[in-house]
């Protein structure tokens, strides 16, 4: 064993100890970040126009500070972005993370001292956590690649701005520096083929042995090792150990990953975003992420079948129930306040709290009154792939409401396959029996005739990479969204169809 490996157990035990104090002791260390949060903002001007001073409580706070989007934040956002200080949280943010909005353009999401080094040391500790349950540290003198934003970062007023990726490229410590690819040089290209390309090059002969990044742009770098090599990835990685992701579901991808790694390897999963970061993958052999509860995060639930209404509850942690779709409503120590992160989640454990994220409070498909969810139409595909050895590259779901002719309306899957099920009407079948079982809104309508069974259209090889560039958003932490009670992404996919 090297000494960075006996290195890294050590530091990994200290780490899960702390670990344990907070997970074990849920109520109270929320109630400490809450009053915490509350105390330090009482004097900014956020805080002074909502009363801190007199908040003492989760009532008196709900009473005062109403839940906000960023639409709703953005007048006091605005004002921080102008170079103004102590509006929402005490002094300056150090960075913007630069996002694209739907109605606003460009959102400019604060991040503060605080809060970028509880983003750092989550990233750490769900590494250094993996250590500790398995005793696995050997990757530590692999090499290690994270696919990510450019980390040139542009200034306003004083404040750094780029993406998150990009800022936490900064905050790689030293003793990983030597470890790190692609170079600082490739990281920096814009264009994300001319980047993975690139990055193709650098990688493939070297010692990986860890990956992480956005499952379908790891994809893409996958295929492009595998055309140039004409190896498995696990040939050519032969010590290739962990894959990190975040961002989307990676059950769908799965039997695809395995089938170009050639074997197994053990993943994490993590839960960030530019306003936090919010949970990580504790257990290689449970589902769910553990919900970090002291990273500077305050958190509140909402119903998501109640989130439209007029006054709708708004609980904290203590409340929560298993297997109830919620939004997560955030305070952060950067200055976000009751924020509706778009987020929806799940809990599956209570003790300690694990989470699922089941989809965004503005991605479902209700054209009808279903009510079906990302995390509906992600366990139906997967249940789909499993029973039929199809595999798959990316899929949309939208609803087809005028049909050609006098037929039903419903659902229509695009589907990019990488592998296509030998038998496409039990692909389908087991789609939509799957949807129905989880869906008792959906179940009604395909049984009063109200919807046909669901449809599938196949999309060809690189499609969805193609409609993605024609959209300004291939690679970095751009995603396909899963679903939409529109037809935005399925028309714009019309001329990719097979």
């Amino acid at each position: 064993m090297s000494i960075k490996s006996l290195a890294a157990k050590i530091f990994a035990k200290r780490i899960a100890k702390q670990t344990a104090k907070w997970r074990d002791n849920p109520v109270a260390t929320q109630e400490a970040v809450f009053h915490e949060l509350v105390q330090k903002a009482k004097r900014t001007k956020f805080g002074l126009d909502h009363g801190f001073e007199h908040i003492k409580s989760h009532e008196d706070f709900k009473k005062k500070v109403p839940i906000r989007d960023y639409e709703a934040l953005k007048p006091y956002v605005q004002e921080v972005v102008e170079g103004k200080e102590d509006i929402l949280w005490p002094g300056k943010p150090i960075y913007f993370a630069k996002t694209s909005g739907t109605t606003s353009g460009a959102k400019y999401i604060p991040i503060s001292d605080t809060s970028i080094k509880h983003q750092v040391n989550a990233s750490r500790n769900a590494i250094l956590n993996y250590i500790n349950e398995t005793g696995n540290a050997d990757f530590v003198t692999g090499k290690m690649i994270f696919l990510q934003g450019s980390p040139e970062l542009d200034e306003k007023n004083g404040i750094k701005l780029g993406r998150l990726s990009g800022i936490s490229a900064h905050y790689v410590p030293n003793y990983l520096q030597k470890n790190r690819l692609p170079s600082w040089e490739t990281n920096c290209i814009e264009d994300w083929e001319t980047k993975v390309n690139t990055i193709v090059e650098e990688t493939m002969n070297e010692d990986m042995t860890v990956i992480a990044g956005i499952p379908s742009w790891v994809q893409m770098y996958f295929e492009k090792l595998e055309s140039k090599s004409g190896q498995k990835i696990g040939d050519l990685f032969k010590n290739f150990q962990l894959f990190i992701y975040g961002g989307v579901n990676y059950e769908p991808y799965r039997a695809k990953f395995e089938g170009l790694i050639g074997k197994k390897v053990d993943s994490i999963e993590l839960f960030p975003a530019s306003e936090g970061f919010f949970a990580y993958q504790d257990a290689q052999n449970e589902k769910g992420m553990l919900l970090l509860l002291n990273s500077g995060i305050f958190y509140e639930f909402v119903k998501a079948d109640e989130f439209f209404d007029e006054d709708p509850e708004r609980i904290t942690i203590k409340d929560v129930e298993l297997h109830v779709n919620y939004v997560m409503i955030i305070s952060t120590d950067a200055g976000l306040w009751a924020y509706n992160l778009g987020d929806t989640i799940q809990f599956i454990s209570l003790k300690p709290y694990k989470i699922i994220v089941s989809g965004r409070i503005k991605h479902f498909i209700s054209a009808f009154g279903e009510h079906v969810i990302a995390k509906e139409v992600e366990e139906a595909m997967q249940l789909a792939v499993n029973e039929t050895g199809a595999r798959i590259n990316e899929f949309t779901v939208a609803p087809q409401i005028t049909p050609e002719g006098n037929q039903l309306p419903y659902h229509e899957w695009l589907v990019e396959f990488e592998q296509e099920p030998s038998d496409m009407a039990k692909f389908i079948e087991i789609l939509d029996v799957s949807l129905q079982k989880q869906n008792s809104y959906y179940f009604d309508l395909i049984d009063g005739k109200i919807l046909q069974t669901l449809k599938v259209t196949p999309i060809k090889e690189g499609g969805f990479n193609a409609y993605m560039k024609s959209i300004g958003k291939l690679g970095g932490q751009n995603k396909v969204q899963r679903l939409a009670n529109d037809r935005k992404v399925a028309d714009g996919l019309v001329s990719f169809r097979k």
